[in-house]
């Protein structure tokens, strides 16, 4: 698989979730105060919840339903109740600015 063509980051919002599925597989696309741009798994590990219904700040993003917020750079969750991370995917953005995902390559911190 190669990467997708997601959206431009002209089109994301600052420190907002963006929710995509690529393959069957939901993912949160979220563009940081720094203007870099991060994906990580949009399943909430405690709870089944989708993240990009959450809110997003200090470079992390939180579930709504319990709380808990996963680190956008690793997907490991920073506060109980989860303990499990979301996958990270990688994110390559081109000179104009076209954001490309390609779901097959991820990976899960430990």
């Amino acid at each position: 698989m190669t990467a997708e063509r997601i959206c431009t980051t002209a089109e994301l919002q600052t420190d907002k979730a963006f929710r995509v599925v690529i393959e069957g597989e939901a993912i949160v696309v979220v563009k940081d105060s720094t203007g870099a741009v991060h994906a990580i798994g949009d399943t909430c590990t405690h709870g089944d919840i989708s993240l990009a219904e959450g809110f997003v700040e200090d470079n992390a993003i939180e579930c709504w339903a319990h709380g808990s917020q996963f680190s956008l750079a690793t997907g490991k969750p920073l506060n109980l109740p989860a303990y499990e991370p979301v996958p990270v995917y990688n994110v390559n953005v081109d000179d104009s600015g076209v954001v490309y995902i390609d779901p097959a390559n991820k990976t899960l911190a430990s």
